[in-house]
This record gives structure tokens, C-alpha cells and sequence, in this order.
């Protein structure tokens, strides 16, 4: 696992683009901080860039320094969650402007998988997470599922867990700073 975090903060300290197994799918990522980056993401999945992104955390240290100010039930949330849970926060900042929604939000997850923890935590900053296919098309349940143009298309694939089937996305929830709660994908 080493050799394969040394080789993505390679690249991603290069504004590379990396495609790597998280604690529920397949996902293709950047330094979230990199506009340029970002922006091929967002060419190589032909995704409009007004649909925002995922960003993966390592904990909630590194949540608070990328969110204005979170809400306190968002840490009763992710606490007691039992499946991966995304958060959508109200302003965001220090990240790519790119990443930020037209309502100035960003999704955000702490995954619970040690290769992203590890790799978030060498690499100091947030990282892009967005499922591994082409918009539109069906998210891959596994490795050998991923569209060629993807494989192709990233700086640096992962050699870990190419044989395991993939998880479920995320459960998705939106926190507005006002207090209220929408759940977005259960």
C-alpha cells in the first residue's frame, strides 16, 4: 500500500488525475485545491461543469478547515451513520472554485477506508472523489467494469482491490446553515 500512496502523491502533486478504490466505489480523483485538475475531471467524465463533485476528507479536522462552519448535526450524522454518508455543507472554502456549487455548496465524505484515509492524510488537502464512468452512463460495480476511455484517460491507476466488487454509492444529505435537512440519495 506504501509504493501505491507514494505513486498518487506523485501525481497528484503534479495536478495529476488518479483512478482508486474508496469505501464505496471505484472513484477518479485530483487535489481538490486544483482548479486544473478539477477541470479535467470534468472533460475526461464530458460532465457539465455545473454539476459539482465529491470531495473525500480524511477527518473532521480536515472537514473543518475546508467548511465556514459546519453544523454540529453533521458530526452526529457521520457519527452514527451506517453506510457512507456524504454531506453537502454550505460555503465552502480553500478549494477549487470549480468545485463549488452555484448555491456555494460542496459534498463532502470522510471515508472510512484506510487507503483513502492514508493517502488524504500524506497528501494534506481534500481529494476529489466522482464515481469512475463517462456522466450518464452506469457507475461501474467493479474494476473490469470501467470504461477503457476512463482507464486511459486518468495519470495513475491504483493497484489495490482491483478484484473486489464495488460498494454503493454514497447516502447523500444536504445541511443547510438555517438547520434544515434534505436527504438527496438514500
Amino acid at each position: 500500500m506504501k509504493t501505491e500512496i507514494e505513486n498518487c502523491l506523485t501525481v497528484l502533486k503534479k495536478g495529476g488525475l488518479i483512478l482508486y478504490p474508496t469505501d464505496t466505489v471505484w472513484g477518479i480523483g485530483c487535489d481538490a485545491t486544483n482548479a486544473e485538475a478539477v477541470e479535467k475531471i470534468f472533460q475526461l467524465k464530458k460532465r457539465n461543469d455545473k454539476k459539482s463533485l465529491i470531495c473525500l476528507v480524511s477527518d473532521f479536522k480536515m472537514l473543518n478547515e475546508y467548511i465556514e462552519d459546519v453544523p454540529e448535526v453533521a458530526y452526529d450524522i457521520l457519527k452514527y451513520a451506517s453506510k457512507p454518508t456524504t454531506i453537502i455543507y454550505d460555503d465552502p472554502i480553500r478549494v477549487a472554485e470549480n468545485l463549488i456549487a452555484e448555491d456555494n455548496s460542496l459534498a463532502i465524505r470522510v471515508p472510512k477506508d484506510d487507503f483513502c484515509k492514508t493517502l488524504i492524510k500524506k497528501l494534506r488537502k481534500p481529494l476529489v472523489s466522482t464515481s469512475a464512468n463517462v456522466s450518464g452512463e452506469k457507475t461501474p460495480q467493479s474494476f473490469k467494469e470501467i470504461d477503457p476511455a476512463i482507464l486511459e484517460g486518468v495519470d495513475y491507476v491504483v493497484n489495490l482491490h482491483r478484484e473486489k466488487k464495488s460498494g454503493k454509492p454514497s447516502a447523500i444529505i444536504k445541511l443547510k446553515n438555517d438547520g434544515s435537512v434534505k436527504v438527496i440519495r438514500k
